[in-house]
Parts: structure tokens; sequence; C-alpha cells
């Protein structure tokens, strides 16, 4: 009986599709002769190198933070779901909070020294894409400026959180199910919403003389923001809520 043959081109690494984050030189390709039918073809590839957070020698056993800066122990990755089940790691949602653990001595407006507004052990609340991330005794660390830090958070509900300086905490109003026509919206066709009631506002932002400047909005308003601003959660009760700044918001709804 024939034996069936098959042939395998050579692979050029300029066929591939291009990867952010993988070089033409970490696959390895070769070029094979004739292939039995029933044989499997073993493709290697190399693993994708991640940029890790910069590395504290261990040498070095504490870390001061200059100006309006602060150190924050990061808090661990949520590895299972409420219901136990083991999250992959691209699932993994990196976390945006964590605790105070050293300050910097404050900055300068004028002749005015402004300390810093959070306290060492505090559980805070930040922006994403903030700071600088550490590796430091063991664990992850983040140094940021404290205008990156939303506000204070006690518990695991994004609706207790206390907002710092400037920010405000809005729970967003839910979606229209129906259009001005009374036709039901698909969960893709509703329009997300700019609009919410304001729960909680920080102490206002600093004047040239270092003094504290009145938010021209109080929690329980209703008002409308910028479409792309702040940053969003999801609370503990399924409601969404934003974070963003009061510059942010275009108009009280009355």
């Amino acid at each position: 009986m024939a034996t069936t043959q098959l042939t395998v081109p050579a692979i050029s690494a300029r066929n591939l599709p291009s990867f952010d984050g993988l070089k033409p030189s970490a696959v390895k390709h070769v070029s094979m002769g004739p292939l039995k039918s029933g044989c499997v073809l073993k493709r290697s590839f190399r693993g994708l190198v991640v940029k890790a957070a910069t590395v504290v020698a261990p040498k070095y056993t504490s870390i001061t933070p200059l100006g309006d800066r602060v150190l924050v122990k990061i808090k661990n990755v949520e590895e299972k779901t409420q219901g136990g089940i083991l999250l992959p790691t691209t699932a993994q949602t990196k976390p945006q909070g964590g605790e105070v653990v050293a300050t910097g001595e404050g900055k300068k407006l004028g002749n005015t020294k402004i300390e810093i507004g959070v306290k060492t052990g505090a559980q805070v609340v930040y922006s994403k894409y903030a700071g600088t991330e550490l590796a430091f005794n063991g664990s992850s660390h983040l140094i940021l400026k404290e205008d990156d830090i939303f506000g204070t958070l006690e518990t695991d509900d994004i609706k207790d959180l206390k907002p710092l300086n400037d920010r405000i905490l809005i729970k967003v109003a839910l979606a229209e199910e129906k259009t001005a026509g009374g036709l039901l919206l698909t969960e893709a066709s509703k329009e997300k919403p700019s609009v919410g009631t304001i729960i909680a506002v920080g102490s206002g932002p600093l004047d040239d003389e270092g003094k504290r400047t009145a938010l021209p909005v109080s929690p329980g308003d209703s008002v409308m923001y910028s479409k792309y601003a702040g940053s969003e959660f999801k609370g503990s009760d399924g409601s969404d809520y934003i974070v963003l700044r009061v510059s942010d918001v275009i108009a009280v709804l009355y």
C-alpha cells in the first residue's frame, strides 16, 4: 500500500502576523522534509516577556517619598470569583487600591506648606494608570502623587468612598429601557448615560493661598457630566458608579 506524503513548506518570519511585544526573533522556524500521514507537527514558542515593576534591592529597608508623593502597598489581585472559581491571569482585574505606608512632606503653594491629605494606614483608591510600580519587601507597591488618589475607602464597596480634594462620587442613572416612541431597547442599543446622583464630594481644591474652595455641588444633586470623564466602578449592589473631578460636571439638573 502506497504511503501518502505531506510536504510542509518553509515558514518565513515575514509571513508571520505582528503582535505587540512579540519580536520576529522570538519564534523558531525550520524547514522540514516530507511527513508521513498521522504525524503531528509540534511547534515551539518562547514565552512572551512581560515588563515587571522596578525591583528594590533587599539592602534598602525603607522608602521615603518626596514632596506630595505617597507610597501605597497594593492589594493582592483576586484569584477566585465569589463562587470559588479560579481566574486565569488574563481575567484577573488589576487592583486600584491599597494601604498608604509612607508619605512625603507635602508641597508648597506660595509661602504656604500643604501637608499630604492622607495618613499612613489609610485605605485608598487611585487612578489605574498612575504612579511607578515597585517590588519591595516581597510585596507590590506604588509611588504616586496625592492628586492621583481618588479618595479613601475603608470597606469593599465603592459607594462608601470618601473623595479627596475636587473629586466627587456619582451613582450613574440607569439607561433608558425604551425609545421616545415606546420601543424596547436591547442591551447593545442602550445609550450609556452621562447623568447621575452625587453620593459624596471632596473637601474642595486649594487656592493660591492654600485655602479650600467649596465645591459648587452637593450630595443628592442630580448632575450631567462629560461623557468620557472619570473612572467607572461597579458597586456591590450591581449599580454603576463613577469618580470624576468637579470640573467634569457640566450641569445640575432640577
